[in-house]
C-alpha cells in the first residue's frame, strides 16, 4: 500500500502529520496537495484540505521542493496567498505538535528564509562510515577521523522531512528549502524519524511504543 495511508499505531500514517498541524496551532490552512484520490479522501476525512488534485510535479522523480512550489501556484489562483510555507513530510509520523511551534518560532527568531528540520545520529558513529565495493573493500568516507576518539568528535546530524519551513517568495526564486540562507533546527531523532523502508517502519512502530507515544500525544 501506498505509505501515506498504511497503518501506523491505528491511524493512517498522513493522519498523524495531519493531526500535529492542527493541534499546532500555527496554521491558517492546513493543506495536503496530492494527485491522489484516495490520499485526498484521507486527508480530508483526518481534518486537512484538499481543494484541488495536483495535475504536475507528481512522480516518483520530482523534488519535492517543487511539488509544493505547485501548489503553492495552485492556491494562488484561487485566491489564497501567503507568506509562510511549512511543508511537513506524511513518512514522519512521529514528529509533534509541539515540534512544529518550536520549529516557526526557531525560523522566525533567526529571520532567514529557510529551516530544515534534522537530528544527531543517535548510534554508532558516523565518522567512521565507508563504502564498500562489490569485492568488501571499503573505502573511508572521514579518513582523518580514524586517528581521534570517537568521544572527540564533534557530533553529525542528518536532515529529516519532518519540518521545512520558508519564505514563499524566496522558495520561488530558489527553487529549494536548501536555498542560501537556509539553517537547521535540531528535533529529537525519535521524532524526527523519516520513514522510507520496511527496516524504518518498522523502527518507528518500535520507538513510539516504548516512548510511550499514541494518536493523542502532542
Amino acid at each position: 500500500p501506498r505509505k501515506n495511508v498504511i497503518d501506523f499505531l491505528g491511524l493512517p500514517m498522513l493522519a498523524w502529520t495531519i493531526k500535529a498541524a492542527r493541534e499546532s496551532g500555527v496554521f491558517a490552512k492546513v493543506l495536503v496537495t496530492t494527485d491522489d484520490q484516495e490520499i485526498a479522501d484521507v486527508a480530508m476525512r483526518y481534518g486537512a484540505e484538499c481543494p484541488f488534485l495536483r495535475t504536475s510535479k507528481a512522480d516518483d522523480f520530482t523534488p519535492v521542493s517543487e511539488a509544493t512550489i505547485f501548489a503553492l501556484r495552485q492556491m494562488e489562483r484561487q485566491d489564497m496567498f501567503f507568506e509562510t510555507v511549512v511543508q511537513l513530510f506524511s513518512v514522519c509520523p512521529l514528529r509533534r505538535a509541539s515540534d512544529i511551534r518550536r520549529a516557526l518560532k526557531f525560523h522566525r527568531n533567526h529571520g532567514r528564509g529557510f529551516t530544515v528540520s534534522c537530528s544527531r545520529f543517535p548510534m554508532m558513529n558516523p565518522w567512521w562510515a565507508f563504502s564498500m565495493d562489490e569485492q568488501g573493500r571499503g573505502s573511508w568516507i572521514h579518513q582523518d577521523a580514524l586517528t581521534s576518539r570517537s568521544q572527540d568528535l564533534p557530533p553529525l546530524f542528518c536532515p529529516s522531512g519532518a519540518i521545512w519551513i520558508g519564505n514563499i517568495e524566496k522558495l520561488y526564486q530558489e527553487n529549494t528549502f536548501y536555498g542560501k540562507d537556509h539553517v537547521y533546527f535540531e528535533m529529537d531523532w525519535v521524532n524526527a524519524i523519516d520513514i522510507d523502508t520496511p527496516e524504518e517502519l518498522e523502527l518507528a512502530r518500535r520507538m513510539a511504543k516504548i516512548y510511550g507515544i499514541d494518536s493523542h500525544a502532542s
